[in-house]
């Protein structure tokens, strides 16, 4: 594996070798290498695993369909909302427009 030192930055070519370290999954096989695994907890590990995976796919497929709803987006502080009314001139007119004798409170 072969990562660029530009410009003598040497963290960011160790970031960049940590990211294509991660993506091969050298870090995963080298936590499974520590102990050895016996054949049979193999096939129990690799069966979990595709259990996971078929069931991700399954919930991922439902939700494209539309049967399931989707994850709930984060809602950012300030960000205006989807549907949400906008805060600039009001639907019926200019801000500051008269409202109607109904809208106005008498109390």
């Amino acid at each position: 594996m072969k990562v660029d030192v530009r410009d003598n930055n040497v963290d960011q070519a160790l970031r960049a070798l940590k990211k294509k370290l991660q993506r091969e999954g050298v870090f995963r096989e080298m936590k499974a290498r520590r102990a050895y695994e016996k054949p049979s907890e193999r096939r129990a590990r690799q069966k979990q695993e595709a259990i996971r995976r078929s069931r991700k796919l399954a919930r991922k497929q439902a939700q494209r369909e539309g049967l399931v709803p989707g994850p709930k987006r984060k809602i950012r502080p300030g960000a205006p909302r989807p549907g949400a009314p906008s805060t600039g001139a009001s639907a019926n007119g200019a801000a500051g427009a008269p409202r109607p004798a109904s809208a106005t409170s008498q109390y």
